[in-house]
């Protein structure tokens, strides 16, 4: 039971390098939106965050909760080592968060040019130190104690600034895709292939970067370099170049739709790798098991996370479904065409057996709990899939009740 937390946190790491990671990137490129076109291009990419910028944030919230509970001991060693990148990027998260607020009320261009800079520049900052963090763990700088590692090295070295300066990268690269595919679906051709370029010559460093980034690791961390190229950390390594060299392609098109998908797997392929490759020893004479929490606190944690889901992804689910069909665009109608109100008939939802996948999923959910609760540590693996896979299910269920027909009601 001591790898499925550290499953859990790779898989939201992944998670918000993809999401939270866009919305950094997307920051990143106020620095380029100057000229005739800039104000259209800052107010596209403000516009497209709106709805998720918060939201994307529950994945590192995630990833925080599960390490510190799951294991308390590295994740303290890590946090006092790394004090100072963690500061920069809660700092940066705040900079953010407090200049897009502000942003509403600016009442001149001078005010509006410095909240610019300052939501770009934190936006290069969070990635930058969010990464730097994964090259001192990565390189195995972070030893066991309170502040026991060097509070510069472990963050400021080849390893970290290669890390941190791709995360910068992969940020810019990811968001110009998405936002060029926003641009498409408001047919604004314009800002679409402004932004086209930009994920042309941000795919291009990135792809640049992780190129040089097995000869910085082979000098400077040698077990990741080791890693990464053997295994599975090489499968990893070849799908995110094959999968980053067809994005390109696809975005050189103006396929955006299909190059957002496969750009996102080529960005999770290495932060997929980096999980695979990592040595053993979660820190340095520190294995998995040592550092994991009781058997106890890990199935809290799991039944925690399982139920968590029935209310987190299907809310996020329904949010992102909302941004990509357009219902928050500018000119997207209003359901139900102005006339009355409008309100969803749920007497159907039983439809295409949706009725019985609920109580069978909760039905897996509640045994799955029961069997992690009083069987013993033999039978404890099953119950938490079983867990897992009903919530999974239930998920699905819940998240597809939105397709029940509209019914308008009132004048």
């Amino acid at each position: 039971m001591a790898e499925v937390p550290l499953v859990l946190i790779l898989v939201g790491l992944v998670a918000y390098t993809l999401l939270g990671g866009a919305d950094f990137g997307a920051g990143l490129w106020e620095l380029t939106a100057r000229g005739e076109r800039g104000s259209a291009l800052r107010d596209h990419t403000h516009r497209a965050m709106a709805p998720v910028w918060e939201a994307n944030h529950v994945w590192l919230i995630f990833v925080l909760t599960v390490c510190w509970t799951a294991y308390p001991q590295a994740f303290s060693s890590i946090a006092s080592t790394l004090t100072i990148p963690l500061f920069v990027a809660g700092l940066g998260v705040i900079l953010r968060g407090a200049t897009y607020a502000l942003r509403a009320g600016v009442s001149s261009p001078r005010e509006e040019g410095v909240l610019s800079v300052t939501f770009a520049l934190s936006s290069v900052l969070t990635p930058f130190a969010l990464g730097a963090m994964v090259g001192g763990i990565a390189s195995q700088r972070v030893p066991v104690g309170n502040a026991a590692g060097d509070e510069i090295s472990s963050w400021l070295n080849p390893t970290s600034i290669l890390t941190g300066t791709l995360a910068v990268a992969t940020s810019a690269y990811l968001a110009a895709v998405y936002l060029a595919a926003d641009s498409t679906r408001m047919d604004d051709r314009e800002i679409a292939d402004a932004f086209r370029k930009r994920a042309v010559v941000a795919g291009l460093v990135a792809g640049t970067i992780a190129i040089a980034g097995p000869l910085v690791l082979r000098e400077d961390a040698r077990p990741l370099f080791d890693g990464l190229t053997s295994g599975l950390g090489l499968v990893a390594l070849v799908v995110s170049a094959l999968a980053g060299v067809a994005a390109l392609v696809l975005v050189a098109a103006r396929r955006y739709e299909p190059a957002r998908v496969v750009a996102a797997a080529a960005v999770a392929a290495i932060v997929a790798g980096w999980g695979v490759a990592q040595p053993d020893p979660i820190l340095p004479g520190l294995s998995i098991e040592e550092a994991a929490a009781s058997d106890a606190t890990i199935t809290a944690v799991l039944i925690g996370f399982a139920v968590g889901l029935l209310i987190l992804l299907p809310s996020l689910a329904y949010l992102f479904r909302l941004v990509l069909s357009g219902r928050f665009d500018p000119a997207a109608p209003l359901a139900g065409d102005g006339e009355g109100t409008v309100e969803l008939d749920l007497r159907d939802t039983g439809k295409g057996g949706r009725t019985i996948a609920l109580p069978v999923s909760g039905g897996l959910l509640g045994a799955g709990a029961a069997i992690t609760f009083i069987a013993d540590d033999a039978l404890r693996p099953v119950g938490v899939a079983a867990m897992l896979v009903g919530a999974v299910g239930a998920f699905v269920a819940l998240a597809s009740l939105d397709d029940a027909e509209p019914t308008k009601n009132g004048g």
